[in-house]
Formats: C-alpha cells, structure tokens, sequence
C-alpha cells in the first residue's frame, strides 16, 4: 500500500467515496453533480484543502482530506480530517492508519500545530481507531447555525 496526494484523475473515485460516507454514516443521499463540484473544488484552489489517497496493486481504497484552520491563541495551523472512507474490502487493514501517520508526519514537517478531526458520537469504531493512533477527545462541542444559502442538490444536516 503506498500513500499519496490525490491527484485530479482521482477525482471520480473521491465523489464515490464521499456518497458513500454519506450514505453509510449519516443516511445521506448526497446530489452526484454538487459532490462533483465540491470535489474539483479542491484541486482548483489547494487553499480550501488536500485529498490524500491510499493505494493499493493501482486501486485507490482510502482516503482522507485536510482543510485548515489558523489559531491566533496557538501562532499556528491546525490541521482538520475530514471525508475519511476506507473501501470495505480494505477495512480493518491499516488503511487509515497509514493514511493517518503519512498526514501526521507531514502535519509536523509543516510545522503545524494541531490534528483535529470529527466523529460522530455514535461512531464507537471511528472513536477507538483515532484513540489508538493517540488522539483525545477535545473539550469542545460544535456548534454550527444555517446562513440560509443552500448549496444546490444538497439538503442533509449533515457536513
């Protein structure tokens, strides 16, 4: 398995990976057209994140993204997981975990601060995988309110 940046080929495997995470951990059926746009989003301007893929025998069978977050209290970035999926044929594997560990060491070659990610508090796997590679919960709570615009073809409360 080798880990890597994704690159904009990957880009059809990444919209099948994030419906899926929808659809498997919040019961989302997210709109293709909208996942494809956000997806090519981020390889049009690498500021709102990076992808990173695990691969295997030519196969793409992870990932994860990274968007970033200043902390003036900390002079630093914080790196945020996000839209991690394994392929189930590859999970209890070392997937993410390789994923992880490629992102953390980059995370402290970048001099980054922080790597926070969400879970979904009934995600008792997600919460013991993230605890074993040595991540605490946090003391905080999301809190999140509507602006009222409505991105089109999505219409989950979910991220």
């Amino acid at each position: 398995m080798s880990i890597r940046p994704a690159r904009l080929e990957d880009a059809p495997v990444l919209v099948e990976f994030n419906h899926r995470l929808a659809a498997e951990t919040e019961g989302i059926a997210l709109d293709i057209p909208t996942l494809q746009k956000g997806v090519r989003a981020i390889f049009a301007d690498p500021a709102k994140g990076q992808y990173f893929v695990a691969e295997t025998d030519g196969r793409v069978v992870g990932q994860l993204m990274i968007t970033h977050e200043w902390s003036d209290w900390r002079n630093g970035d914080i790196w945020w997981i996000q839209s991690v999926y394994v392929h189930p044929d590859h999970r209890r594997r070392g997937v993410f975990r390789a994923l992880y560990r490629h992102v953390e060491t980059a995370a402290r070659a970048s001099g980054v601060v922080l790597i926070r990610l969400y879970v979904h508090d009934e995600n008792r796997t997600g919460q013991g995988t993230y605890a074993s590679l040595g991540m605490t919960l946090a003391h905080y709570k999301v809190m999140e309110a509507r602006t009222g615009l409505v991105r089109e073809g999505y219409s989950g409360d979910g991220d």
